[in-house]
């Protein structure tokens, strides 16, 4: 037990298992914009499973260290009992017609700022800024009022989860059986088309986050049960660690670096690593003044939306369904119905119909 003891336990632990999301991700063009727009626009629903995926492992394994006793994550912001609903569904919507504005989320910017894109390293820093003034700056206070103070309160549960509201309401333990259907519901929708031969290495990327999410589980929860320090029962989640990591660069103040601030760092450390395999690493920056207010109004969206939601599309998309929240699907399809405006808007200058399909997408 003397490495769960070390202080940096956590953050070495996120750094590998970001390393190993970002490489993955990056050797298989690993996107959830890609994947929504593809499915809008394009009828092709290969990238919405391969993402499933991740979400079906991740809850495989998280729960099944739940069930047996490995990990207690009890105190996971995603378990509260205060169900921000303003701000899941709000918060989602913003988040994902900033993605779109940018051209990905918080995770896919650390994956192509790992290849050299410049573009996303301003992004990013946006998102940092708005996050924090989001969280506890000036922009906080409006936070409150819309979001915290108009919180359902699911405390007769226990806590926001579908098997511990359920349960709540039945007065029977269905963790068991809920996370059997939940799993075998994901498993029909990723494995019912099978899978095609140009998506393979996506699929395999997918499966490979999923498992770091649950990795990431593990780690926080032994750091927490057995370090010297406090340490915050999280997963993958790319917009507050975000601006963890710039605070963490810029006004390092002796507090030990977190697992997701591990888990940033690492997926650009992994997104490095597969863009030199690939050959792939070169400098990319905005062609003009136009599309770097766009990417700063996008991620500017993306740090605001994603603090008020608690999270991104990984964060409440895949951890938080690892979880069973019961934010996890109001955030997503918030999130995909943001996203498919910004599309809109993008595509057609908002004069494009929300559900019209494209046939010249390029093909993969």
């Amino acid at each position: 037990m003397d490495v769960l003891q070390w202080p940096w336990f956590a953050f070495a632990g996120g750094l590998l298992a970001g390393a190993c999301a970002g490489l993955a991700a990056r050797l298989a063009s690993f996107c959830t914009l890609n994947a929504i727009e593809r499915w809008f626009y394009a009828g092709d629903l290969s990238g919405l499973r391969s993402w499933a995926l991740a979400g079906l492992v991740a809850l495989v394994l998280t729960q099944s260290m739940l069930i047996v006793g490995v990990v207690d994550l009890s105190q996971s912001f995603y378990l509260s009992p205060l169900l921000g609903l303003t701000g899941a569904i709000g918060g989602g919507l913003m988040f994902g017609y900033g993605m779109a504005l940018v051209g990905t989320c918080g995770f896919g910017a650390l994956v192509r700022l790992g290849g050299g894109s410049l573009k996303s390293l301003v992004a990013l820093i946006v998102l940092a800024v708005f996050a924090l003034a989001t969280q506890k700056g000036v922009l906080s206070i409006l936070r409150v009022v819309t979001v915290d103070n108009l919180a359902l309160d699911l405390s007769p549960a226990g806590e926001q989860s579908l098997p511990g509201v359920v349960s709540a309401l039945t007065g029977l333990d269905l963790r068991i059986p809920m996370v059997i259907a939940v799993a075998l519901g994901l498993g029909t929708f990723v494995f019912s088309g099978g899978i095609p031969r140009r998506a393979r290495a996506r699929f395999a990327a997918g499966g490979v986050i999923g498992a770091a999410i649950a990795a990431g589980w593990l780690i926080s929860s032994l750091a927490s049960q057995y370090g010297f320090t406090i340490v915050q029962i999280e997963s993958m989640s790319f917009v507050v660690p975000v601006a963890d990591t710039v605070i963490q660069i810029t006004a390092y103040t002796g507090i030990l670096p977190d697992l997701g601030v591990g888990m940033v760092i690492g997926v650009v450390a992994g997104a490095a690593a597969g863009a030199l395999i690939r050959h792939d690493v070169r400098w990319e920056a905005c062609d003009d003044a136009r599309e770097l207010s766009r990417h700063m109004a996008g991620a500017a969206l993306m740090g605001i939306g994603g603090v008020c939601a608690m999270g991104c599309t990984i964060g409440q998309g895949v951890s938080a369904l690892s979880l069973m929240a019961v934010s996890a699907p109001i955030v997503l399809i918030s999130i995909i119905l943001g996203a498919r405006l910004g599309l809109a808007y993008l595509i057609g200058g908002a004069s494009l119909p929300l559900f019209r399909r494209r046939d010249d997408l390029p093909a993969e």
